[in-house]
C-alpha cells in the first residue's frame, strides 16, 4: 500500500510518499503545483492520501486529489491509539498531534518529549502508555529575529548563525544573536530539565525545519545521548494515522 502524505504548514507544504512505513521521497514547497502532484501520484501508484493543514482554506489542487485517490483529512479524532487528554482536542494543532503519534509509533514504550522547531517551537510529551496531556508553544527562531526588527525602531533584521557560540554579544548584531539563539538554548534545556526530573530516561525527539540547529545547540549538553533527530516526524505520524485509519 502506497500513501501520499501532505502536511500544509504555516509557511511550507511538505509532500511525502510512503510504501507502508518506508519513506520513498519528500519535498517541500511554498505553493504546490496540481500537475506535479498528479504526476507524483501516478509515478508511485499511490493508493490513498492524507492531508493535514494548520490553515482553514481549501487548496486549489485538493478537489482533483479527492477524485483520484482515497483521501482523508487528518483531524483530532484520528488519534491512532494515543489517549488524548487535551481539554480542547478540536483546537489542538494537527501538526502537534501528528508529531506525538509519530513519536509514539516510532518509539513504543518510551516517555518522549517532542520538540518541533518551525514557525513556532512546540513541546509535547507523550508517556510510555501513549497518554498525551498537552504541551507548550513559543515563538520560533526566525519569528524571534523578525520580532526584534519589527517591534523596535532601530534594531536590524539579521539571520541565524549556526556557528555563533559566544555567551554574549559585543555589538548590536551579536547581542541580538546571543539573545535569540542563546535564549532558545536556555529555553530548550529548561524544558528538558523539567521533564527529565520525573523521567530520567526521557526520550527527546527533535523535529521540524530547525531540528538540526537545535541539535547543534544541545550537542555539548548532558542531554545529547537522549536526543533523536526526526525531521519528518509529522509526516511519519500522518502515515501511521492513515494506516491505522484504514485497518
Amino acid at each position: 500500500m502506497t500513501n501520499l502524505v501532505i502536511d500544509i504548514g504555516n509557511t511550507l507544504t511538505k509532500v511525502a510518499v510512503f510504501k507502508l512505513d518506508e519513506l520513498l521521497m519528500v519535498e517541500q514547497f511554498e505553493h504546490v503545483d496540481a500537475g506535479w502532484l498528479d504526476e507524483l501520484s501516478n509515478k508511485y501508484e499511490a493508493d490513498r492520501a492524507i492531508i493535514s493543514s494548520v490553515k482553514k482554506r481549501v487548496e486549489p489542487w485538493q478537489a482533483g486529489l479527492e477524485k483520484k485517490l482515497s483521501l482523508v483529512y487528518f483531524n483530532y479524532l484520528m488519534t491512532s491509539g494515543i489517549h488524548n487528554h487535551y481539554l480542547t482536542p478540536d483546537t489542538l494543532g494537527t501538526d502537534r498531534l501528528a508529531a506525538v503519534i509519530g513519536a509514539s509509533y516510532m518509539y513504543p514504550g518510551k516517555n518522549s518529549l517532542v520538540i518541533a522547531g518551525g514557525t513556532c517551537i512546540t513541546y509535547d510529551y507523550v508517556d510510555s502508555n501513549r497518554n498525551y496531556f498537552g504541551g507548550s508553544i513559543s515563538p520560533g527562531l526566525n519569528l524571534r529575529y523578525k520580532a526584534v526588527n519589527n517591534y523596535t525602531a532601530g534594531l536590524p533584521l539579521i539571520n541565524t548563525d549556526a556557528d555563533f557560540t559566544a555567551e554574549y554579544g559585543n555589538n548590536t548584531e551579536t547581542a541580538i544573536r546571543s539573545g535569540v539563539q542563546n535564549g532558545i538554548k536556555y529555553e530548550l534545556t529548561g524544558f528538558i530539565e523539567s521533564y527529565k526530573a520525573n523521567n530520567p530516561q526521557l526520550n527527546i525527539v527533535l523535529s521540524g525545519g530547525d531540528s538540526i540547529f537545535f541539535d547543534t545547540l544541545l550537542k555539548n549538553s548532558i542531554f545529547a545521548p537522549y536526543i533523536k533527530i526526526e525531521p519528518y516526524l509529522v509526516l511519519k505520524g500522518l502515515n501511521a494515522a492513515i494506516q491505522k485509519h484504514n485497518d
